[in-house]
């Protein structure tokens, strides 16, 4: 992991070098990832350990022009090359090095500075979201938050030793992404990288919520499905909603409502003497339509988390999808530059840095309008944004004044489900006596192979 890095002293850092009108969108947007490259560059070391004559490439050019080229669309290292040897950045000369030794330096240097400089605009923006975060749903947890892993597109064959090699073989893999996505402030509040592409969601999963506030919320898929895991979560005084995975045998111990195929009840996982959850977690179940809908979750007072919203928030877990395809697709992570793995995931965290500003921008223009974030179209946001930065002396608010007629914002094409409408006066507490902790028993099940 890398060493905790100290933010700016002011939240008004990201304020004014960001929103200020006077300003066009991109070059604010590259100003402000400039200056803290250039904060963070000591807190990593990265001034300090080059001995001797000084490098002709500065490392503040190097990382700064990275993100530049990710944020204008680039699509190879040349882009890079041409962008400080040929024009210059910004007010900065052009450097006189050759390709090879940019591509030796992404190559050497590696992602720990722009994973570091994610962090820190990370905590910068959660704290600038802070007010507008929507906390409608389960608001007695202190964050909802969803977790997922994606894998990252194969590299391309340019090594020679990667030639022949199918887009599934390990070595063309640069490994996936393990997320936090935290879904009250549409921004991820972690990411770490796998080397290893098949390892099994679980394995990582721990670590990935180790030290997350106590009282959160987790939302995850059936991919993060085990009794062990449920319990964990528990003991640690982590809520957390699941679905029921099918052929999952549980006991019914006390039922809160029931009628036809609706129930909420109280139940043990597990019926075999061999496999067998610690904790009694709370079943929630309705059908519409053709589906049946089954849901798990350990907060099991129906009065705190209501059935409707026990269904929302499992449907908001679609929100951390939504924020990789952001990344995958329109941001170009497909487009991967280079087959070598530290020049990979260099461009990685140069992406997902421009996408958590993209997903600032978003859920500001929305509170702007008025509307949930969802209401803003993302790829209309990435593609006409630009147009507007160039075109206006304040974009944002141009970008405003059109939304609605040119369909920037318009009514949010989300799945709404409809729960039974269940009165609190016809729920049935559980007796007070009623046991719902026993010893348990997991059974040893063979996983895909993990990564130690």
């Amino acid at each position: 992991m890398l060493p905790a890095l100290t933010p700016p002293p002011s939240h008004a850092v990201l304020a004014a070098t960001v929103w200020p009108p006077e300003v066009p969108l991109l070059d604010r947007l590259e100003g402000l990832l400039c200056e803290l490259i250039g904060q963070v560059l000591p807190a990593l070391g990265v001034a300090a350990r080059h001995r001797g004559r000084p490098p002709i490439l500065p490392a503040l050019l190097l990382w700064s022009g990275l993100v530049v080229c990710v944020l204008r669309r680039a699509t190879a290292q040349r882009d890079l090359w041409r962008l400080l040897a040929g024009t210059g950045l910004w007010h900065f000369p052009a450097i006189p090095v050759s390709d090879d030794a940019i591509y030796k330096r992404l190559a050497q240097d590696g992602p720990a500075l722009l994973e570091g400089l994610f962090d820190v605009i990370t905590a910068l923006l959660l704290a600038r979201l802070s007010p507008h975060a929507d906390t409608t749903l389960a608001p007695f947890a202190t964050a909802v938050l969803a977790i997922d892993e994606t894998t990252l597109d194969p590299v391309a064959r340019r090594l020679p030793a990667l030639r022949g090699l199918p887009p599934t073989d390990a070595q063309r893999l640069p490994g996936k992404l393990a997320g936090v996505f935290d879904v009250r402030c549409q921004l991820w509040q972690r990411l770490q990288h796998l080397p290893d592409a098949h390892q099994n969601e679980k394995a990582a999963a721990r670590a990935l919520v180790a030290d997350l506030p106590a009282g959160s919320l987790l939302l995850f898929d059936l991919g993060y499905f085990a009794f062990p895991w449920f319990d964990e979560l528990t003991d640690a005084g982590q809520g957390w909603i699941s679905r029921l995975r099918d052929k999952t045998s549980y006991e019914v111990l006390h039922v809160c409502y029931a009628d036809g195929e609706t129930l909420d009840a109280l139940v043990w996982l597990g019926t075999h003497r061999a496999d067998r959850a610690k904790h009694a977690v709370r079943l929630v179940q309705f059908r519409r339509g053709a589906v049946l809908h089954r849901y798990l979750t350990n907060v099991r007072d129906p009065r705190l988390l209501p059935m409707d919203h026990v269904a929302q928030l499992y449907a908001r877990r679609w929100d951390i999808e939504m924020a990789v395809d952001l990344v995958k697709t329109e941001l170009g992570l497909h487009l991967l530059w280079s087959a070598k793995r530290p020049v990979v995931l260099a461009q990685v965290w140069a992406v997902l840095l421009i996408a958590q500003v993209l997903q600032a921008l978003r859920v500001l223009i929305a509170a702007e309008a008025g509307v949930e974030p969802f209401a803003v179209s993302m790829p209309l946001l990435v593609r006409y944004l630009p147009q507007y930065a160039a075109r206006h002396h304040d974009p944002l608010a141009a970008f405003l004044a059109d939304a609605r007629r040119l369909g920037f914002i318009r009514p949010s094409r989300r799945i709404a489900i409809v729960t039974p409408d269940i009165p609190a006066t016809a729920l049935s507490p559980p007796p007070a006596d009623l046991v719902l902790i026993r010893t348990p028993r997991y059974a040893r099940r063979r996983c895909v192979r993990t990564t130690n």
